[in-house]
């Protein structure tokens, strides 16, 4: 199901052990897992026979071992703008073990302390819709989760805190476009496995 309009197909890296464990993973580069790899190969299949004006991922391992192995590496262009959320003190520390030292919070509304708030997030995700709207054609992009949440929140116009009530699965898909003409931007589709 195709648009007639530029579509954003945006891909979460495969399973890491950090991310099968639940720890936060923003600058942290670590390798996929041998089911991440497996997911990944199998986005190839799930992107078949759509065709890309660019290919664009995080500069992280994972992301780009995602990109490669569903069959993009030689044209993907790496991006710092698309890397992680920077965690900061948090960085490989679990939610449930933040929580019992801080109660209450919450990452999209309290940031981490020496990382990134929501807005520092949100000012390189409208870096990169800065530059998607000059690319004539469909992009793919490779990343991880809490950054393409608070990009597709800014691709709709919501604030870069909305990226909270969207959840990204490893290895998934999600699609944004829009919907009567360019100035409606919308998500399409989201974290389809």
């Amino acid at each position: 199901m195709s648009s007639a309009f530029p579509e954003i197909y945006l891909v979460r890296h495969g399973e890491t052990e950090w991310s099968l464990s639940g720890r936060h993973t923003g600058r942290t580069d670590i390798p996929l897992t041998e089911k991440g790899e497996e997911a990944a190969r199998g986005v190839a299949q799930r992107l078949k026979g759509l065709s890309f004006e660019a290919v664009w991922s995080s500069p992280s391992q994972r992301a780009f071992d995602t990109c490669r192995l569903a069959g993009f590496g030689e044209r993907a262009v790496k991006k710092s703008d698309l890397q992680e959320w920077n965690y900061g003190d948090y960085e490989g520390v679990t939610t449930k073990d933040i929580l019992s030292q801080r109660p209450g919070w919450q990452l999209f509304r309290d940031g981490c302390p020496n990382g990134e708030a929501a807005a520092d997030v949100g000012v390189r995700a409208d870096a990169i819709i800065a530059e998607l709207r000059a690319v004539a054609g469909n992009v793919l992009i490779f990343s991880s989760s809490h950054f393409l949440r608070v990009f597709a929140a800014r691709w709709v116009g919501l604030p870069p805190e909305g990226g909270e009530h969207l959840v990204l699965d490893t290895a998934s898909l999600s699609v944004l476009g829009y919907e009567h003409d360019l100035t409606e931007p919308v998500i399409r589709r989201w974290n389809q496995k």
